[in-house]
Parts: C-alpha cells; sequence; structure tokens
C-alpha cells in the first residue's frame, strides 16, 4: 500500500471540508494529489511504463511539487509572523533541505 493510498481517508476529509475549499490554492493541491493517485493507482508497473505515459505522469508528479512548494512557503510566512516557535521548528526539519537538522544551533 502506497503512502497516498494509506492516507486517502484523510485527503478526502480535507477536501470535503467546506473552510478548506474557501483556501483557493490549497484545493488546487489536494485536486493535484488525488489526479496523481489516481493515474498511479491503475498502472501494474510503473517500470513498464511507454515514454509518453512517464512523461504524463512527470507533469502530474511536477504539478503535485510546485503547489506543494508554494503551500509550504505559504505555511511558513504565516507562522514566522504569527508563532515564531512553530517557525523555528519548521525551518530545522524543512523536508526541502537535505541538510536540516532538528539540533538548535546558535
Amino acid at each position: 500500500m502506497t503512502c497516498m493510498q494509506s492516507r486517502a481517508d484523510l485527503l478526502l476529509r480535507l477536501i470535503e471540508n467546506p473552510t478548506i475549499q474557501e483556501h483557493e490554492h490549497f484545493t488546487e493541491l489536494l485536486r493535484a494529489i488525488f489526479h496523481l493517485r489516481d493515474e498511479l493507482s491503475h498502472r501494474n508497473n510503473l517500470s513498464e511504463l511507454l515514454d509518453s505515459d512517464r512523461k504524463h505522469l512527470e507533469g502530474d508528479i511536477s504539478r503535485v511539487y510546485k503547489l506543494l512548494i508554494f503551500e509550504w512557503l505559504r505555511y511558513l510566512r504565516y507562522i514566522k509572523k504569527n508563532y515564531g516557535y512553530l517557525f523555528s521548528l519548521a525551518i530545522r526539519t524543512n523536508p526541502f533541505d537535505p541538510e536540516a537538522t532538528i539540533a538548535v544551533k546558535n
């Protein structure tokens, strides 16, 4: 079971939430994730894709990644302004920084 399949209920609850639907950018990210999940779930063997199919999936993955980065930056801006302690932790555990460390450095 993939990570996206195991989180399907959470994703459904998020996209059904009317409060979240008011946030157009986040809703677009959820739609892109659902589309990618559906595309991947309909393929039996990802190692035997046609070039055209692989390029299509690369486009879907790229779309999700770009939208995810955008939302991550919006989140960081918000917590930096309102919750410095959360910002500190987010920066130290940044999933986009392979050298990120939880350690607080002076």
